[in-house]
């Protein structure tokens, strides 16, 4: 059986649920039955990484 997680900054009804293993599943918590998103886990790895990561912006001088 797939273990959902929520991150614990959220609602127990206000974010997606995340389940981890041979592929990341993702899923909305307001409509579990609604559709589950199943991406590689290198490429949940590699959005994790990129969310994490300070902004950088390209703004021209003034």
């Amino acid at each position: 059986m797939t273990e959902w997680r929520t991150s614990s900054y959220t609602g127990k009804e206000d974010c997606v649920e995340v389940a981890l293993g041979p592929a990341a599943k993702v899923r909305d918590t307001k409509d579990r039955s609604g559709g589950t998103l199943e991406i590689s886990t290198r490429s949940w790895d590699a959005l994790l990484s990129a969310l994490c990561r300070p902004a950088t912006l390209d703004l021209p001088e003034v």
